[in-house]
């Protein structure tokens, strides 16, 4: 059933595999192939450039039930929330401090206070906190619940955020979202601030957002961390090779067994 006008018609309707009308789309010639072949070959060009290709219109203009625009959201928010585009962000708007250095160590550390008092705001432990506690090489990918790549290799045991539960990693993105803008706009109002202004305005932002705030460096240096994780992953990464040098052995032996049973049965 299906509403055509004011009316709701009961009609069959033909559905086709998307995947075999791109495939028969480039193979055929016809007008509207050859029009299909130059609007793929835009989006394909689109996201070789750019990494991304979007359908506007259709996002601004849903089709129920087929809506991806929270899933979108979701994963724009994750990328702008990510590590080193947050650190980007972060010391765009700071260089709009008064008295802004790059060189004073105030400058240096106020990148990892921000992160510190964001990861403290949501899981009541600093960053090196949660990679000290957490990184373990017993666990399923050393404790790490996200990473890059198929496999846990060493640049990825330092991120704090790779440690985060589905639902930490969903409260720090929003928290982080949020500041950003707030952030945002008192850089865009043009609002003289000093350097020590930043802090004060992210502890009542976290205050509003009814959040513990963390008032020293915590109990774990980022030293501190960095060995346990390095040692946890040495473990880790040799339980691994012995894993795959039983699988292997373990092919090994079903080929020859199969190897045998063929041999036998030529004889």
């Amino acid at each position: 059933v299906r509403k055509e006008g004011s009316r709701e018609v009961k009609r069959l309707l033909d559905y086709y595999n998307l995947d075999m009308i791109i495939s028969v789309g480039y193979r055929i010639k016809s007008h509207i192939a050859t029009r299909f072949r130059i609007w793929a070959t835009e989006r394909l060009k689109e996201y070789i450039v750019k990494g991304f290709t979007l359908d506007d219109e259709r996002l601004k203009n849903p089709d129920i039930p087929f809506d991806y625009f929270e899933e979108l959201t979701r994963r724009i928010q994750d990328i702008r929330t990510s590590e080193r585009r947050f650190y980007q962000k972060i010391t765009d708007i700071y260089a709009t401090s008064i008295d802004y250095d790059p060189t004073l160590n105030i400058s240096i550390n106020f990148f990892k206070t921000v992160q510190n008092k964001m990861h403290w705001a949501i899981t009541g432990k600093t960053a090196a906190e949660i990679i000290y506690t957490r990184a373990n090489a017993n666990k399923p990918d050393m404790g790490l619940t996200n990473y890059r790549g198929v496999k846990v290799r060493k640049q990825d045991i330092i991120v704090a955020k790779n440690y985060l539960s589905e639902d930490e990693l969903m409260a720090l993105n929003n928290l982080v979202e949020q500041y950003l803008i707030f952030a945002q706009g008192q850089a865009m109002r043009r609002v003289p601030m000093y350097m020590k202004d930043w802090i004060k305005k992210l502890d009542a932002f976290l205050s509003i957002n009814d959040r513990e705030i963390l008032e020293n460096a915590g109990k774990i240096s980022h030293e501190m961390a960095k060995q346990i994780a390095d040692d946890e992953y040495e473990k880790f990464n040799k339980l691994r090779i012995s894993d795959t040098q039983i699988s292997l052995s373990d092919f090994d032996k079903a080929v020859k067994q199969i190897e045998t049973k063929s041999k036998s049965k030529n004889h």
